[in-house]
């Protein structure tokens, strides 16, 4: 068995590797990414890569059919994973999270690849609070963000048949420590203002729903979507991923935190313009159709490995929104070096 994975030198990745190996030992597991992140290793003493077979480096938007030879899966992590720098970049972010997905997709079909599991996001809804969004609800998407990851999807669509089946997992945000950690997910920031500086700024009013699901059960199902045949789902399937309990309001999320670290101090803007992006939603189709793989952390286990996984790394950055850890400056960083340039591409001159 062969299963590629894009994008795998980032936050979810690792996780991903990790299930992956475990239940297929003898699998080739191959990475492909452009390497972004890839030196931003949250604990030295452990090498997340370390599970795969093979790891090749490159631009998904310049993918080269060779390396999909024999491959069985495709799992389609690779993206501008963000709002902040999908604002930012907006042409990149359709490019990379849509257009070079779809032309990956075309590329693994005429190569004879059997299954494509498709990262999308449940930030396609938007605004959505007066009920549980199901897969079926009117999509809102308010950003690049989440305009690439539908448009993603209508790509795809047309692709699938008998011989190619698709799977795109509308993710819940994700949460929770990993060997790449990102701290520029509601929760993961909470949980790092506390520790470093016993506060947690909420920069909105506190009021907005998110559904959160963690990055750890989140590669649970993308190997469901590997393992899983045409009676759940048929060739083209599109399924919110997470859990019914993880929808929560931003505040309660730092009221939990307070909770379990109560020395913690909760600032909110009240003054804040209301954060649009506020959305809960239903989860019973994938409950339904993966019943085997559903979320194993709630919200008390993912704060608390948190919590532990940063004091194992003594981490103490109190300046941390302004570091290597939030996605964007790291992006910011690579291009004023002139690494890559305006559009994200590596700089070959350099």
């Amino acid at each position: 068995m062969k299963i590629l994975i894009t994008g795998n030198l980032g936050y979810v990745g690792p996780g991903v590797v990790r299930e992956f190996r475990k239940y297929y030992p003898d699998a080739c597991l191959t990475g492909y990414d452009i390497g972004y992140f890839s030196q931003y290793i949250t604990n030295r003493n452990i090498i997340p890569d370390a599970g795969l077979t093979i790891q090749h480096y490159g631009d998904v938007r310049n993918f080269p059919d060779e390396i999909l030879e024999g491959v069985d899966t495709v799992i389609g992590l690779a993206a501008i994973s963000n709002d902040p720098i999908g604002n930012r970049y907006e042409a990149p972010t359709e490019d990379i999270n849509c257009k070079a997905i779809v032309d990956l997709a075309q590329k693994a079909k005429s190569k004879g690849v059997k299954k494509f599991v498709f990262a999308s996001s449940c930030s396609v809804y938007g605004s959505a609070e007066d009920k549980p969004r199901t897969e079926d609800s009117a999509l809102n998407p308010l950003t690049a963000y989440a305009k690439s990851k539908i448009n993603a999807e209508i790509g795809l669509r047309s692709l699938a048949d008998k011989n190619f089946q698709i799977t795109c997992l509308r993710f819940a945000t994700a949460c929770g420590m990993s060997d790449r950690l990102r701290l520029d997910l509601v929760l993961n920031d909470f949980v790092a203002g506390a520790i470093t500086n016993k506060e947690i700024n909420i920069l909105s009013d506190g009021t907005p729903w998110r559904p959160l699901i963690h990055v750890l059960d989140m590669a649970r199902a993308m190997r469901w979507a590997h393992e899983r045949n045409g009676d759940a789902g048929g060739n083209f399937l599109v399924a919110n991923a997470g859990s019914n309990a993880w929808n929560y309001q931003v505040n309660e999320l730092a009221e939990m935190v307070n909770e379990i670290l109560p020395e913690t101090k909760v600032s909110i803007n009240k003054n804040a313009e209301p954060d649009k992006r506020s959305y809960r939603v239903n989860f019973d189709l994938f409950e339904k159709l993966a019943p085997d793989h559903q979320p194993q952390y709630d919200l008390k286990a993912a704060i608390h490995g948190l919590i532990n996984g940063l004091r194992a790394i003594d981490f103490s950055d109190g300046n941390y929104r302004n570091s290597n850890l939030m996605r964007l400056n790291v992006i910011q960083n690579l291009v004023e070096t002139g690494t890559i340039d305006q559009s994200l591409f590596l700089n070959n001159k350099q």
